[in-house]
């Protein structure tokens, strides 16, 4: 039994000197942490690991800027029909097909007209029939109007009895009466065959505008009723973009607007456009005008259903704070400027409208006349101290207050639902 104690002493005296040396050794490490960050704090008291950043600075300052509004959407030609059968019919031609040419009053599709054919050779031949009628009824009348006046002259003489003369004028009468009634037959056989022509018109499709084939609806053999699509017509020499304008620069359009066009087939090319048509209603839940802009389209380049963006001139200024572009800088999504205090930087975050060539214009908290850092801006972060390079101001930029209105350029601005840009 004492042989078990000894034993069970000894196994705690070596678990408490394993848990003793595990403490020492925690507690060595965390000095030499604790002396490691003590060191790194007197350094950096020293100066040893503050960044000091050459930098160019500007002056925020108010500019004019030209007033244009961007709207986006999708190009459609100004003219598109959907060619239809207007009989019923099985279609035994097409001249065309998807992608090519069409001119004015070409034959597009032709509808089998047997059947109409022969229906118009029955229709001339009861014509011809009734037209026989009628001559041989004219000749009845003349032989009866003849035999009235020789009745007529003996009654005068006292040769015949009235009765005679009366059975004569009565004749007259019927034979005129069969006349009228063959020639009103003969006018509605000519009406059927008039109806039967049209009907096999009809069975001949013709383009209604010179225009390109967009799509093709049936094939030879499909048996089509009035109204059954055959082609879409597409007529590309001028192409629509249809956008709405808020509410505050309607106003400011008017029909003959001159509008710059980029899509991303040409990004190299412009396109000039203007305004066709602006509508004299508002939509109620948006607040906006439908605004049609048209755009000539002569060697066709530009296709239906290209996205497009159409910068407006609303033909006006108006004064707006400008800043270099280099002294714009982001935090995340945020934009914002580097205001230079005391070889200091700090950060202010601003609101951006367009940019105008090697400036940009801020729309709201900063005010002109503040020093921004502007070269330099985008390699600080927080802690820097700055150092201006030669003492030089940065680049100026845009127009000053009451100079020429700086140079046009694109909005950077987030569209709407209704495609319009906010500016």
């Amino acid at each position: 039994m004492s042989i078990l104690n000894k034993k069970w002493k000894l196994s705690v005296w070596i678990i408490l000197l394993a848990g003793a040396a595990t403490f020492a050794g925690l507690r060595i490490r965390e000095v030499a942490r604790q002396q490691s960050e003590a060191n790194l704090k007197a350094a950096n008291k020293k100066g040893g690991g503050q960044r000091v950043i050459s930098v160019g600075v500007a002056t925020s300052r108010t500019g004019s800027v030209l007033e244009e509004i961007l709207l986006t959407g999708s190009l459609r030609p100004k003219e598109q029909v959907e060619v239809t059968a207007k009989a019923t019919g099985r279609l035994e031609k097409i001249n065309f097909e998807l992608g090519d040419r069409v001119q004015k009053g070409d034959l597009i599709a032709e509808l089998e007209d047997d059947e109409l054919q022969q229906q118009v050779n029955r229709a001339n031949a009861s014509l011809a029939v009734t037209r026989a009628s009628s001559a041989q009824r004219a000749a009845e009348l003349e032989y009866s109007k003849a035999h009235l006046a020789r009745a007529e002259s003996l009654l005068k003489e006292g040769l015949i009895p009235k009765s005679d003369f009366e059975s004569r004028l009565t004749a007259t009468q019927v034979a005129e009466a069969q006349l009228q009634l063959a020639r009103a037959q003969e006018r509605q056989v000519q009406a059927e065959i008039s109806e039967l022509k049209i009907r096999l018109a009809q069975t001949k499709i013709y383009s209604p505008l010179s225009s390109v084939v967009a799509r093709r609806h049936v094939d030879v053999g499909a048996l089509l009723n009035p109204s059954s699509p055959i082609v879409t017509l597409v007529n590309l020499s001028t192409m629509v973009v249809q956008a709405n304008v808020p509410e505050r620069d309607v106003a400011k359009l008017r029909v003959g607007s001159q509008a710059s066009v980029e899509v991303d087939a040409f990004l190299d090319r412009k396109f000039s456009g203007k305004v066709a048509r602006i509508s004299p209603v508002l939509d109620a839940a948006t607040r906006s005008a439908t605004v049609e802009v048209e755009i000539p389209n002569p060697d066709a380049g530009l296709k239906a259903e290209m996205f497009a963006r159409v910068m407006l001139d609303l033909q006006s200024t108006r004064q707006a704070v400008l800043i270099p572009r280099e002294a714009l800088v982001y935090r995340g999504q945020q934009p914002g400027v580097y205001l230079h205090q005391q070889g200091k930087p700090l950060f202010r975050p601003v609101d951006t409208g367009r940019t105008l060539g090697d400036d940009v214009e801020i729309l709201g908290n900063l005010d002109p006349g503040l020093t921004v850092i502007a070269r330099g801006a985008s390699m600080l972060r927080d802690g820097d101290s700055v150092r201006l390079a030669g003492g030089g101001e940065g680049k100026k930029g845009a127009q000053a207050a009451g100079g020429e209105p700086a140079p046009r350029g694109k909005k950077k601005a987030a569209h709407n639902q209704n495609g319009v840009a906010g500016r």
